[in-house]
This record gives structure tokens, sequence and C-alpha cells, in this order.
């Protein structure tokens, strides 16, 4: 009797301990992340900062897909390696929508000159100096003003585009 029961429990802890295997077969694979429907390039290498302390070089924008947008916002992230992507408000600047009436162009001159505006303000309110790496990605212009990372991958147009500006803070305050 003593044999039998210590055999039985023996089997249900082998049992117990081989139920995760039926497990992996049943899980579907991951789809497939469509392409992007844009490509954005820089169109010139950083230039010197211009008046309001940095300068973001223009974008030239290429459509890769039939589904067009006809509206974007572009949104400039500070690259800090130092992890402060967890406070997107303090890293990031999501612009205006901005109209793209073709499949290829640039965004306008008055827009990269509202984004140097922008960056330059959020930089200057961080206390950075010197170069600073940024990056740069096209999102849809239904994109909250405040957001998160889920929202951007979810709203995104274009792969992030890295890059390194000059900037010189005009009115040093730190």
């Amino acid at each position: 009797m003593k044999s039998a029961m210590i055999l039985a429990i023996g089997g249900l802890a082998f049992l117990a301990g081989c139920g995760e295997m039926g497990d992996t077969a049943a899980k579907a694979p991951a789809p497939a992340k469509p392409k992007d429907p844009y490509h954005i390039e820089f169109a010139t290498a950083a230039a010197k900062p211009n008046p309001t302390g940095v300068t973001i070089p223009g974008i030239n924008y290429t459509a890769v897909s039939k589904s067009l947008e006809k509206r974007a916002v572009l949104l400039v992230r500070l690259d800090n390696p130092s992890g402060a992507n967890d406070q997107p408000a303090l890293n990031q600047m999501i612009m205006g929508p901005v109209d793209m009436p073709d499949a290829s162009g640039s965004l306008p001159s008055g827009y990269m000159e509202l984004a140097d505006k922008g960056l330059a303000k959020m930089l200057a309110d961080g206390c950075k100096k010197g170069p600073v790496k940024i990056k740069v990605v096209l999102v849809r212009s239904s994109i909250k003003p405040d957001a998160g990372d889920g929202e951007i991958d979810a709203k995104r147009l274009s792969d992030w585009i890295p890059t390194e500006v000059a900037y010189k803070n005009p009115h040093p305050k730190c």
C-alpha cells in the first residue's frame, strides 16, 4: 500500500512538472509588422546653429506604400543614453501638423524653423550644452501632444532617424 501511494504521488509530481510542454506548439507566431508608409532622411548634414541656438537639418520624405497621408506631425526626441525616455514630456517635442501634398518632398522650411525654436527652448530649459543627439520620426496628425511610446509606435509613419546637432544657448542661464 505504501509503495502504491509513493508511486501515485511520484506520478502526479511528474505530470505537474510537464504541464508547460503542451503550450509551446499552441502559440501562434507574432504577425509581421507592416512596413512604414514613409521613408525620411535628412537633406543635408546638420548646419551650424541659427540665432535660436540649434538647427535641425531639413527632412525629405518619400512614400513607400500606396497609403498616403495628407498631414503628419514631426516628433523630435532627445537621444539620451542615460534612460530619460521614462519622462516623455521632458525629452520629446511633438510639433503641430504639417501638410504633405505629394508622395515625396521636403518638410517646409517654416515648419523646420518652428522645430528649431521648440528644440532650442527644450534644450535651454534642460540646461543642455554642446552637441546633442536627437532622433526624429513622422507620425499621424491625430497623435496627442503628450503621447507615450505606445501611441507613438501605433501612429508612426516612418522609421526613427538619428543625427547630432550643435547647440549654442544664446541666453545661458545654467
